[in-house]
């Protein structure tokens, strides 16, 4: 039934990628455009990291109380199009900003309307996967948007633009695709794919009576490998975001790079970020989940050591390239493993659970921590906060359940 390149799975998959793509673009390139923003509006590393922060806690609130909403109202669809061409709407208002205050609210607008994109995109795909196909569907989805439009492109086409036409233009640039893809959304999806799984009009209602006192968040921990996969989340969204806000900026100012040599190597680390999101899920297809994870997690150690003591050398790009591979851990945690281990009609609340407390964890505390740490101790530190956090997350792996397939 979903043999040949030409099917309604593969079509899910490359629409949900492509809006991921968009969404990750936008949010991304704040990051990448910003030696140029820090500089015209005299940002220090403690305001960069509240950025970050203030994004993902807007973005981690959403994602979970507005997929939660949704799911218990059967209302999936509806709720991911108002949210893509809400933000798609939102990201021009970064490029207006004229101090670190405007410039926050503007990516607090943006973090509430792109919450509940990721979680429904991969219940979306989940829905639609092959059972043999779940781990790399959900790997492509993670790649082409966070790593191929948010790591490769980003990166390459903000910078030129920043360089030739300012950062503002930059800004403006991100937010178009958005719309078109909301509509495309609203063409192509079907209503069977956006349904809560199983859910009739009476278990719909008794579903929101309950849903409305507990989300059941409850429920969701008594689950194994929701409850220990929230720290192995916490710790692989940290590692991530430890790092991103402020690796461009250590690349210009500390390590002496140029703007087109950090935009080229925050380019060849998007290459890493698309390979290994294709390649780690997949691979979890054939030996399992847990010990790709434990594997990656291991890898991602030795991130923040190639970053540091390998500047200068022959050995910089190479093991950056290869230690970054702990990227593709992200789709793994936040949507595979949580919708492996729950019924059909907690997915979604499964998916954005985890994604919320590693937003508020990994997003929001972790990036204010290693700024803080940055200004007063030394520009490296948020180097060793990611390590630290990719050892912490080897001990939440190990505690994770292997899932038998069907």
């Amino acid at each position: 039934m979903k043999k040949g390149l030409f099917t309604y799975e593969n079509g899910i998959v490359l629409l949900m990628a492509l809006t991921f793509g968009c969404l990750f673009f936008d949010r991304l390139a704040l990051n990448f455009l910003m030696p140029y923003v820090a500089k015209d509006l005299q940002l220090n590393n403690t305001q960069i990291g509240l950025l970050a922060g203030a994004l993902s806690l807007a973005w981690a609130f959403s994602s979970f109380f507005s997929t939660a909403w949704a799911e218990t109202h059967n209302r999936k669809k509806l709720v991911f199009i108002v949210a893509v061409i809400t933000f798609s709407l939102c990201s021009v208002g970064s490029g207006w900003a004229v101090s670190f205050v405007t410039l926050l609210i503007a990516r607090l607008v943006m973090g509430f309307a792109e919450g509940p994109v990721i979680p429904l995109a991969q219940n979306f795909v989940e829905k639609e996967s092959s059972p043999n196909r779940l781990g790399i569907n959900a790997g492509i989805l993670q790649g082409v948007g966070s790593a191929l439009f948010g790591s490769i492109l980003a990166p390459v086409v903000l910078v030129q633009i920043a360089e030739n036409m300012g950062w503002r233009n930059a800004f403006f640039v991100a937010g178009a695709p958005g719309l078109v893809l909301g509509l495309l959304a609203w063409k192509f999806v079907k209503n069977s794919t956006a349904e809560s799984a199983g859910a009739t009009v009476a278990e719909a209602s008794a579903a929101q009576t309950k849903e409305s006192s507990a989300l059941n968040t409850a429920e969701l921990l008594q689950y194994n490998n929701i409850k220990w996969g929230i720290g192995a989340a916490c710790c692989v969204f940290g590692w991530w975001f430890a790092a991103l806000p402020f690796i461009s900026n250590y690349f210009v100012n500390s390590q002496g790079m140029s703007a087109d040599e950090m935009g080229k190597t925050m380019g060849l680390l998007g290459v890493s970020g698309l390979l290994s999101s294709i390649i780690v899920p997949g691979l979890s297809d054939k030996i399992g989940r847990k010990k790709v994870l434990t594997i990656f997690m291991a890898v991602g150690l030795f991130y923040p050591f190639a970053v540091y003591f390998l500047a200068g050398s022959a050995f910089h790009l190479p093991a950056m390239f290869f230690t970054y591979f702990t990227m593709g851990a992200i789709p793994l945690v936040a949507a595979v493993i949580p919708s492996e281990s729950v019924p059909d009609h907690l997915k979604a609340k499964a998916i954005g659970l985890i994604t919320g407390i590693a937003e508020i964890v990994g997003g929001v505390m972790i990036p204010a921590l290693a700024g803080v740490l940055s200004d007063r101790i030394a520009p490296s530190a948020f180097l060793w906060v990611a390590a630290t956090l990719a050892f912490i997350g080897l001990f939440f792996v190990m505690k994770l359940k292997e899932q038998v397939k069907s």
